[in-house]
């Protein structure tokens, strides 16, 4: 398939209004397909059928929870997108912080952080639902690769973090089923974000921490583009 046939092949999934629609609310996080179902109010079967054809464009494709392996997220591949001609963004979440959050608050929440930090004059946090004792040797090391800088001490509780109004991105499938998603929501008005980045920890290789790196800074660059300070 030639490239022009490629980009005909994402028009042409994106050209029914569901489809677009389902990636849309993709954009800046992932979801199940019962979110999603539920958000877009589209029935189940409906909605199986489009995610079918939106993953034979390429444009999504599932991954399974690190934390319920019977569970499965859909996650935007937005290097299809961007085949297409480039949308103008303008900011659609207003927040005063954004907090990144995983289970110990020792790789992928500190580096999203920092990354944050360098992307957007919005201020950042981290945080972890059962936060361990320090960062991550390895995710040190990676963020210095990078020029980035992270505290080897500190890690912080959720609870002790996260305040009412801040956008709070999930960077991990446990932290993000831990906090509850549609608990958590009813009680914020910022709808809470999920990115569902496999754990480096468990691999423990300098070539983990650079994929989970790579694909958080891709998402910091997005994510950033489409938040505004409230302040």
């Amino acid at each position: 398939m030639s490239g022009v046939e490629r980009r005909a092949a994402v028009h042409a999934a994106l050209g029914e209004p569901a489809r677009l629609a389902i990636v849309d609310a993709l954009l800046l996080g992932d979801a199940s397909p019962g979110e999603l179902s539920a958000e877009l109010e589209v029935p189940s079967n409906l909605l199986a059928h489009h995610l079918r054809v939106l993953a034979e464009a390429g444009l999504v494709r599932r991954v399974r929870s690190e934390a319920d392996r019977r569970r499965w997220y859909v996650r935007l591949v937005p290097q299809v997108l961007a085949t297409l001609s480039p949308a103008a963004w303008t900011p659609v979440v207003a927040a005063p912080r954004v907090v990144f959050v995983c289970t110990r608050n020792s790789a992928r929440s500190q580096l999203a952080a920092a990354l944050w930090t360098r992307r957007s004059r919005v201020p950042a946090a981290s945080a972890g639902t059962r936060p361990g004792p320090g960062v991550h040797r390895r995710a040190i090391a990676v963020a210095r690769r990078h020029g980035l800088t992270l505290d080897p001490q500190l890690t912080r509780h959720v609870g002790d973090v996260v305040d009412v109004d801040d956008l709070v991105v999930a960077v991990c499938d446990n932290a993000y089923e831990e906090l509850g998603h549609q608990h958590h929501e009813r009680q914020r008005r910022v709808p809470m974000l999920h990115w569902s980045v496999p754990d480096p920890v468990g691999a423990d290789t300098d070539a983990a921490f650079e994929d989970a790196f790579t694909e958080l800074a891709d998402r910091v660059e997005r994510l950033g583009a489409a938040v505004a300070s409230d302040r």
